[in-house]
């Protein structure tokens, strides 16, 4: 069962001083994490520990116990056999980093704690800012990701009610600590992904199956933008454009044609929800001596799947479902 996909969506804000509670859109929420907002209610400021913050909507319908299990979850990820079913974290370790580590025991017991992480899933919207977020902060850019449908075995149990994210500084999350013995599945509050969303913390042994594509699709050319962009690249020369400003003496002079790329990647990123643009002008930059088609191609795809993702539901349509 698929949920409407809607990445403008207006947010619940809950003051933790005054506990007013209202609607607000994401232009909202960017004048208040720029303190040009504050509480209707009590006048509070975003600079204060207690101050207000986005809340879950009282109306989500995975709210309800019995949906969690009907509804498609996603995740996005660079790793192609997502989640792996004999998951072994110290397989990719040399030699020398296993020394540098303190020898196999405490490798071993580091690999433990790896596979003691519960897995994450949310809504398609959290996925897809989940993977523009690591090409930010990860250097993941030239990483090929996959879009996963996750289905969830329909005997799970849900622990009852929600939490407030309980992830860590790098969103780590062990699973015994909010999947108690008897539960399989804890939803919590997305502060960061899809902010005011559900997404869901879980064992490999919640999930039925998934489906997965390659992100972005491989097959987009509108005939308009890509064509566009194209064609203005490769009317530009390769010659270098000197840094200007007070740090232009440590900088390496860019090309006409990548100045122009970063151009043309910053005007789709300014058609996009304010909380996602710059994340995607960071995924969308233009490399040097990147292919121009290839570069137009990848980021109009990249546009699409988050203003048009209906297109993107329908190749996972396409997909056999693989059992975890």
């Amino acid at each position: 069962m698929e949920r409407q996909i809607d990445f403008t969506r207006e947010r619940q804000m809950l003051c933790g001083r005054c506990d007013h509670r209202w609607r607000i859109d994401l232009d909202w929420i960017d004048r208040w994490e720029q303190a040009k907002e504050t509480c209707p209610g009590c006048g509070m400021a975003c600079e204060h520990e207690d101050s207000p913050r986005v809340t879950l909507d009282s109306g989500d319908p995975a709210l309800d116990d019995d949906r969690v299990a009907q509804f498609s979850w996603y995740h996005t990820s660079t790793q192609p056999d997502w989640p792996t079913r004999d998951f072994d974290p110290a397989a990719v370790l040399t030699p020398e980093t296993r020394r540098r580590m303190g020898g196999e025991q405490r490798v071993s017991a580091w690999a433990a704690r790896q596979r003691a992480k519960a897995l994450h899933v949310g809504t398609y919207e959290a996925a897809v800012h989940n993977m523009l977020r690591r090409i930010r902060n990860q250097a993941d850019q030239r990483s090929q990701f996959y879009l996963y449908r996750v289905r969830l075995k329909p005997s799970v149990v849900v622990r009852e009610g929600w939490l407030v994210d309980p992830g860590n500084f790098v969103g780590d999350v062990v699973l015994d600590e909010v999947c108690p013995p008897g539960v399989d599945v804890a939803r919590y509050l997305n502060f960061h992904e899809d902010p005011g969303g559900l997404s869901l913390a879980l064992g490999r042994d919640a999930i039925a199956s998934v489906q997965r594509i390659a992100v972005p699709l491989s097959d987009t050319w509108d005939g308009g933008w890509v064509r566009d962009a194209v064609a203005a690249l490769e009317g530009v020369s390769g010659a270098a454009v000197p840094a200007t400003g007070k740090l232009a003496r440590f900088m390496r002079p860019s090309s006409s044609r990548a100045v122009l790329g970063r151009e043309l990647g910053a005007s789709l990123a300014g058609r996009l929800p304010v909380n996602l643009q710059d994340q995607f002008a960071s995924a969308a930059a233009f490399a040097e001596g990147e292919d121009p088609e290839q570069w137009a191609r990848r980021t109009r795809g990249l546009f699409d799947l988050i203003d048009g993702p209906t297109r993107v539901l329908a190749a996972l349509d396409r997909q056999d479902p693989r059992e975890v």
